[in-house]
């Protein structure tokens, strides 16, 4: 049977020009499927548009114009040919304070214009340490995801990233993000009646342990994040999980 998961670099505000363009020559004549999505900081987007890969922004407002400085809405990004947007990474909800009120209408955002939408989800240390994890995943979904209607929730998908793991080289156990990823399914499906959602896993992905994680019946594909900025280690990545 065909693997269908999907793998999602995030490169965060990494890399310069050149080590962009050393990064594409490394993938020249390497084609990668449909099922591996790019998200380089977006002042790059258009050179990996220009080598045809499925490319996806970081983050979005949720204004389609206007005054807003700094800002890159759904709307531009769509006429780019941008398919994919990462929205709610635990980085824009610490350092930037965005609320889940701010996610969702990024969320509603990102679907009137057809992007598929990546909602990054995940507790603290803290809050696994208080035994959280579940209401603040559940505060999470049920906030960040009202509002969708109809077809919107084909165009979602969630990416479970215990905050504590990322970059950090400590994962959860494989039995542990199995049953997480099974109780955000179950929220979903009780909520919102969508039974279906796809899930991935992110948090310290790496070619070290992509061979054990792959192993995990119900994720649905990766969210990976430094490797991503390694192309020896992200199409290590990649040959494991998209077969």
């Amino acid at each position: 049977m065909e693997n269908r998961k999907l793998v999602i670099g995030n490169m965060k505000m990494n890399m310069m020009a050149e080590d962009i363009s050393n990064y594409l020559k490394d993938l020249q004549g390497i084609k990668l499927s449909e099922r591996v999505v790019i998200c380089p900081s977006s002042i790059y987007i258009p050179y990996f548009l220009k080598q045809s890969y499925s490319v996806g922004a970081q983050n979005i407002f949720f204004r389609d114009s206007g005054p807003y400085t700094g800002e890159v809405s759904a709307s531009q990004l769509a006429s780019m040919g941008v398919h994919y947007a990462l929205v709610g990474h635990s980085e824009r909800r610490g350092y930037f304070r965005e609320s889940d009120q701010d996610i969702n209408k990024k969320i509603v955002s990102a679907l009137k214009y057809g992007l598929e939408v990546v909602l990054c989800v995940g507790e603290t240390l803290e809050e696994k340490n208080l035994l959280k994890t579940a209401r603040v995943l559940k505060r999470q979904l049920l906030n960040d995801l009202r509002n969708l209607e109809g077809n919107d929730w084909d165009h979602v998908i969630i990416a479970y990233e215990p905050v504590w793991s990322i970059g950090t080289n400590v994962l959860p156990a494989k039995k542990d993000i199995e049953d997480t990823i099974g109780y955000i399914k179950g929220i979903v499906s009780e909520y919102f009646n969508y039974d279906d959602i796809p899930v991935l896993y992110g948090g310290s992905v790496s070619e070290r342990n992509i061979e054990d994680l792959n192993q995990i019946p119900n994720v649905s594909g990766f969210l990976v994040g430094g490797a991503s900025t390694n192309p020896k280690s992200f199409l290590k990545i990649i040959e494991v999980a998209v077969k």
